[in-house]
């Protein structure tokens, strides 16, 4: 068992512009929280305001709670200066908590795993902690809790009897990426794809590669290794020339080469992995992209030390995700629930696994709008519609007000298609429908909530 780390008063007077108010009464801290229903006796509670919330308004319930110290900004100084106990003021409480993550970073022996992209990072995470579960103790980002407030807590969460902490990076504005790599200051790094994600922010996809980019550019500058996707040409064309890499790939020659075998009827690929041998894995996950999920955070599990019999061991157990290319089976009718989020790649990727799976039944997408894609909107909606017109689909329904533009660039008129303005008129039209002997994707943007849809299915279907 490790020393737990703690965090001393030095700690916090060596970080630039705080003051610290009765520090005669400072204990040494393990533990943080912003959330004053879930504060351990001796903690330090930082007051953060939220889109919904002010942690400032929850400070006696923190205090009673158990926080033994109180992180506020000034501009609240008034309101807690007759606080008996420890009273940290800072300009701003949320970068205040990247900075206390940082100093815990430092004192962390903990090898973190940084992973990234447009898609698929969550499942890559996911997958990856799993099977690194199974031979070492390991810590990983809960659920998609990867921007600048999720990155420093997840650090904060981690002991140093963790061996390894895999470590989710997202973004949806320039320059996040950066901010949180430069607190994890990960060992190793993966970033799965670049795509046309959150263009309303990047514009275009050199501006998602930018971004995306800064956690290998922190990785390499912290002596640490990065894991180089060779099918995607810009990682490839950035990166290829740095040394502390290791490569993968379907299509060319890397350390580790992935090879499709087989699909099975109901979209569970089998497939080949050549790194000095030949060894067969079944995937779990659903999909050509999930195969690819999976092979890659094999090539991470296989170069931190993991034998190929121990991954086969540690991979029965994963399973698909939370709305994340999710299979469920009702009698004669399979439901693919994959409605967490959506981006052009990821929906076509979905609709490619609807139109593979199970040949002979009848095959329906339904499709919500893709945020955040700015003045590309349009065009990427378009882009999905044209790719319908080339698969073996049947049904199509569309619903919300982007999705109009999936709609309307169909134009293979053997397709039944229709679209609705709302999730209701949508459920209304569905209860009239058979769907037997049918696989029906349920894919759209967070923000469309489609899980009323897939809950709707739940009901009438079971």
């Amino acid at each position: 068992m490790s020393k737990a780390i703690k965090i001393t008063l030095k700690d916090v007077f060596d970080i630039k512009g705080t003051q610290i108010f009765n520090p005669d009464k400072f204990s040494d801290f393990s533990s943080v929280s912003i959330d004053s229903r879930n504060i351990k006796k001796g903690s330090l509670f930082i007051a953060i305001k939220g889109e919904k919330f002010d942690g400032h308004n929850f400070i006696y319930d923190s205090i009673k709670s158990g926080a033994s110290i109180v992180a506020i900004d000034k501009k609240h100084y008034e309101e807690f200066k007759d606080l008996v106990i420890p009273l940290i003021v800072v300009k701003d409480t949320t970068k205040f908590l990247g900075q206390i993550a940082s100093v815990w970073r430092n004192k962390l022996k903990t090898k973190i795993i940084g992973i990234g992209g447009s898609n698929g990072k969550t499942t890559t995470k996911e997958i990856l902690a799993q099977l690194l579960s199974h031979k070492f103790s390991v810590n990983k980002t809960i659920a998609n809790n990867n921007n600048h407030i999720g990155v420093p807590l997840t650090i904060l969460s981690t002991t140093n009897n963790h061996k390894y902490l895999v470590l989710e990076f997202g973004s949806n504005h320039p320059g996040e990426i950066k901010y949180i790599a430069k607190i994890a200051r990960p060992d190793y790094a993966l970033i799965t794809n670049i795509g046309d994600s959150h263009l309303e922010f990047f514009n275009d996809r050199i501006g998602v590669l930018k971004e995306e980019t800064e956690l290998f550019k922190q990785t390499l500058a912290n002596g640490g290794k990065i894991f180089l996707n060779y099918d995607d040409e810009l990682l490839k064309k950035r990166f290829r020339n740095i040394k502390d890499k290791i490569t993968y790939s379907s299509k060319n020659q890397t350390d580790f080469v992935l090879s499709f075998k087989e699909f099975s009827d109901d979209g569970r690929v089998k497939f080949v992995i050549n790194n000095n041998s030949k060894l067969i894995f079944h995937s779990s996950i659903a999909g050509e992209i999930g195969a690819y999920n999976f092979f890659s955070a094999i090539v991470v599990a296989r170069t931190l030390g993991m034998t190929y019999s121990e991954i086969q061991s540690a991979q029965k157990k994963i399973r698909a995700y939370d709305k994340r290319i999710e299979l469920k089976k009702y009698n004669s009718t399979w439901i693919i629930n994959d409605c967490y989020n959506a981006n052009p790649s990821s929906m076509i990727s979905a609709l490619y696994l609807l139109a593979t799976m199970k040949p002979d039944f009848r095959k329906v997408a339904i499709l919500g709008d893709m945020f955040e894609l700015g003045k590309k909107s349009s065009e990427k909606h378009r882009e999905v519609g044209k790719a319908i017109n080339t698969l073996k689909i049947n049904e199509i329904f569309t619903v919300g007000m982007d999705s109009k533009e999936i709609f309307n660039a169909i134009n293979d008129d053997s397709k039944i298609r229709k679209h609705f303005s709302s999730k209701s008129e949508l459920k209304n039209y569905l209860d009239e429908i058979k769907f037997d002997r049918s696989v029906i994707l349920i894919k759209g943007s967070r923000g469309m909530q489609l899980e009323e849809i897939t809950e709707f299915f739940d009901e009438r279907l079971k």
